[in-house]
């Protein structure tokens, strides 16, 4: 009798072995790619240790130690063009985080849509900038608010102003320009989330509210926000995270001489100055400080996120 318990408890465990196996083979390819995308690249930090000018190789380019670390605050014009370009990017970074509530607060308006046709089609249409690359952005903006474009003419057909506007080289106004293209581009495809997590809602709360006699903004506001706000703040805090990244497609396609002191987010900086002026090895030096900097706030947001709400986001 017990040999026989044993050789079932054996034929379990091997199965679950086996089992484990066949998920770890599942997902290996995928550790695979982020291993060579994500850190099989970290080898290239050596350059900011270098003097290094192409063609030559590393090993033959000046081992400079902490050279260029330490000429980003040696330098006064440095610095200030240093500070400049991260006022843009917690400027950015900022008035992201600010309005990060707005695709919650479309995908609950969305949600209360009745017509399951009409809501389909606004979600479609919605979620399509998404796969718009910022080039064809560039190209339809350009066509609206260059100084012979649709918005201009318009507006000097109706008698607004006499003049054209150059709206696409206005450094004054083009943090909310920035901001303003990327809502549009991203609040539909980030607000997929959010129908997924309403979605997930216990619908016998809905039920019981409406025989409360609660009505629908009752329950928008009582029930389909306080379900959606653990998902809000994980993804809040992942952008607290993230907040020196704002990449540089946007950014590089828009700018230009006349707003490049105001749209020249890190990201941005970094790829002029590598690509653009060949200073690869301190261009590679601030790259490094930034990871080590985004770094260190996704621990902190993980330390709070556990202090706060008992959970972990890594």
């Amino acid at each position: 009798m017990s040999t026989g318990r044993a050789q079932l408890t054996d034929k379990r465990l091997n199965a679950r072995k086996w089992y484990s196996y066949k998920l770890f083979l599942l997902i290996l390819p995928f550790i695979v790619l982020v291993f060579l995308f994500s850190y099989f690249p970290l080898h290239g930090w050596a350059y900011a240790f270098f003097d290094y000018r192409p063609p030559f190789q590393l090993k033959d380019c000046e081992f400079v130690g902490f050279k260029w670390f330490v000429s980003l605050i040696s330098n006064a014009s440095k610095r200030k063009q240093i500070v400049q370009v991260l006022i843009n990017t917690f400027a950015m970074s900022g008035l992201g985080i600010l309005f990060s509530w707005l695709p919650m607060a479309f995908a609950i308006l969305l949600s209360e849509i009745r017509s399951t046709v009409y809501k389909k089609t606004v979600q479609t249409i919605t979620t399509l900038p998404h796969f718009i690359s910022w080039v064809l952005v560039y190209s339809l903006a350009f066509s609206l608010l260059s100084s012979s474009g649709a918005v201009n003419r318009l507006a000097i057909d109706l008698g607004l102003y006499e003049k054209p506007k150059l709206f696409l080289q206005d450094k004054d106004n083009v943090y909310w320009t920035m901001w303003l293209l990327h809502t549009w581009k991203g609040t539909g495809w980030s607000a997929i989330m959010y129908i997924a997590a309403i979605a997930g809602i216990d619908q016998e709360l809905y039920e019981a509210a409406y025989v409360d006699g609660a009505g629908r903004f009752s329950v928008m506001w009582h029930i389909t926000v306080p379900g959606l706000l653990p998902t809000y703040f994980v993804l809040l805090l992942m952008s607290v995270a993230n907040f020196l990244n704002n990449g540089v497609d946007q950014y590089y396609v828009f700018q230009n001489a006349f707003n490049k002191e105001k749209i020249q987010v890190l990201d941005l900086f970094v790829y002029n100055l590598g690509l653009g002026s060949g200073s690869y090895s301190l261009a590679t030096a601030i790259s490094i400080l930034k990871s080590l900097v985004s770094l260190m706030l996704l621990f902190t947001v993980n330390t709070l996120s556990k202090s706060l709400r008992g959970e972990s986001i890594i």
